[in-house]
């Protein structure tokens, strides 16, 4: 019960993060009343639809198959991924993007360090298997732990600048890949890891251990991808 509350809990507190950051830019980028109160329930209402499909994906029993191709990618990473290609590509110019601190999409993404740590007990409870935490090959956590460094450094001491920051988020998309590749072959390649058998435990597909696929590492991907828009449009 634990587990699954440290899940919920900081789905939890990177939705206010979110709604918190939304509004702060919506208020400094639009003028109109009636325009900000619109975009702030779009926000709102957006987030929650997205949470109540994550957890009809998994309470009905969709995506918990090893079957290929994967049906949790395709109901819960594609889509997101869909999303923020298409949503950042379509505001890649607006104002609002530049609105956002620039530290914001840095600092926020020590969140992963927890998604890690929380990654460890769920290997401990047999929700997850070892070879996807840092017991493994996932190594999210110590590129989680370089945020707050990183922030650090470009915008308090200025000792780095915008383009060190690019490459840190092009590090960052790739430390995700990576981790995308280690539970896709966890279970379609175990060979890879000395099994015979699918790694990943069927209770992975349950409610809330799929909030990591449906959002919070899509989360970080869209923050990774608004950063490097934001950063491009500064250049």
């Amino acid at each position: 019960m634990e587990l699954r509350i440290a899940y919920i809990s900081l789905t939890v507190f990177m939705l206010i993060a979110i709604i918190y950051g939304g509004f702060y830019t919506i208020e400094t980028t639009v003028k109109d009343l009636k325009e900000k109160t619109k975009k702030k329930k779009l926000l709102v209402i957006a987030l929650i639809l997205w949470q109540v499909y994550i957890f009809i994906m998994a309470e009905s029993g969709i995506i918990a198959s090893y079957s290929f191709p994967p049906r949790f990618a395709i109901a819960l990473i594609l889509p997101s991924f869909l999303f923020t290609g298409l949503f950042i590509y379509k505001n890649r110019t607006s104002k609002w993007i530049q609105n956002i601190p620039k530290q914001w999409l840095v600092y926020v993404q020590t969140f992963r360090v927890i998604v890690e740590i929380i990654f460890v007990y769920s290997v401990i409870e047999g929700v997850l298997h070892k070879e996807a935490s840092i017991e493994g090959y996932n190594f999210d956590m110590i590129f989680g732990f370089t945020a707050p460094i990183i922030g650090f450094l470009v915008f308090k001491l200025k000792l780095l600048n915008n383009k060190h920051l690019m490459y840190w988020n092009y590090l960052g998309l790739a430390v995700l890949a990576s981790v995308i590749f280690v539970f896709m072959t966890s279970i379609y390649k175990p060979e890879l890891y000395g099994s015979t058998t699918a790694l990943l435990p069927m209770a992975g597909f349950e409610y809330p251990y799929v909030l990591v696929a449906g959002f919070l590492m899509p989360l970080a991907v869209f923050i990774h991808v608004l950063s490097i828009v934001q950063l491009k449009k500064i250049k």
